[in-house]
């Protein structure tokens, strides 16, 4: 057998096998470290700290190891539990959803032990204020590194739908969805904004914890209103995506700069929910599962997909466009 042929063989196995290695190897210093490091450390170690960096909280050793190793074994166990019918998607939102808390759990473990090594008494250990902010740079470090490195589909071979339209003839397609639940979620939010801001107006409670709520409840408000309709839109000018009642915010394509349009069935689980989602399928606008038009922007590796009904016609009218544009 030649190079050529073991060669695929040794990374199938590698792509199998590395991230239970990773899963592992998280585990063993999570719960290795501190006991790695026992004779120079209290019994009960500190592994709370209120304000200013003073300790409220320890656990015994044992505990300080095992606890923060189950967390992440459980986290290990609920991402692995996919459909399979949504498997690539399912290993990308896997690896971004597992590097981020594997930095924050690591991260917080070796700042649990720097903090209480070399004390005698848990009372004793300081957390730096530094500490936590590094802890949570590493977090948004693995963030973008398993957003940047995480699987993605290949571009989907050109079998692109198209439509038969005459010369001189134009057409425009839109197709609209709108998700009640969001809807609904918006009114409730708005309706706690407004009497939260009435209270405000008669004095009826504290301020501080009104205006807390009315912020809140506004921007979910606000959010939900905005992302819970979007209406899709594809003439010669390209695609364009709107948002909201409004038509605000918006996204548009020139048909010059889509390299593939198609019609994609996606499920909410596919793309790690409902509403405006990024995960390993590119970035989607999930307001119903089913069809979706997706498009691949000319030099990008990540799709985008909006959920819309009538989403082949559509896709087929962008690739006839497409197909029209001079040739250099």
């Amino acid at each position: 057998m030649t190079d050529g042929e073991t060669r695929p063989v040794t990374r199938g196995r590698i792509a199998r096998w590395w991230p239970a290695g990773a899963a592992a190897g998280v585990t063993a210093v999570l719960a290795g470290l501190p006991w790695a490091l026992r004779d120079r450390l209290p019994d009960r170690p500190a592994t709370h700290w209120s304000g200013g960096g003073t300790p409220d909280g320890s656990l015994p050793l044992w505990a300080a190891c095992l606890l923060p190793a189950g967390v992440w074994l459980l986290t290990v166990l609920a991402t692995s539990v996919r459909p399979r019918r949504s498997a690539p998607a399912a290993r990308s939102w896997r690896v971004m959803t597992l590097a981020p808390t594997g930095a924050v759990l690591v991260g917080a473990q070796v700042s649990v032990v720097r903090a209480n090594l070399d004390h005698t008494d848990w009372h004793q250990a300081r957390q730096p204020v530094l500490g936590v902010v590094l802890i949570g740079a590493l977090a948004a470090i693995a963030a973008v590194a398993a957003w940047r490195f995480a699987p993605r589909p290949a571009a989907v071979p050109a079998a692109a739908p198209t439509l038969e339209v005459p010369e001189g003839e134009r057409l425009v397609w839109f197709s609209r969805t709108a998700n009640p639940w969001l809807l609904l979620l918006a009114a409730v939010a708005g309706l706690v904004a407004v009497v939260a801001l009435v209270a405000l107006a008669m004095g009826l409670a504290d301020p501080a914890g009104l205006w807390t709520a009315c912020a809140a409840s506004a921007v979910v408000a606000l959010s939900g209103a905005t992302f819970s309709s979007v209406q899709a839109k594809v003439s010669e000018a390209g695609l364009e995506v709107s948002f909201g009642p409004l038509g605000w915010p918006v996204r548009r394509w020139s048909p010059d700069a889509i390299e593939t349009a198609r019609a994609e069935r996606r499920l909410p689980s596919q793309v790690g929910g409902w509403g405006y989602r990024i995960s390993g399928l590119g970035t989607t606008v999930m307001l119903r599962a089913g069809d979706c038009l997706v498009i691949r922007p000319r030099g990008r590796r990540a799709d985008f997909a909006v959920s819309v009904d009538d989403a082949e016609r559509g896709a087929a009218l962008l690739n006839t466009l497409r197909t029209r544009l001079p040739t250099d």
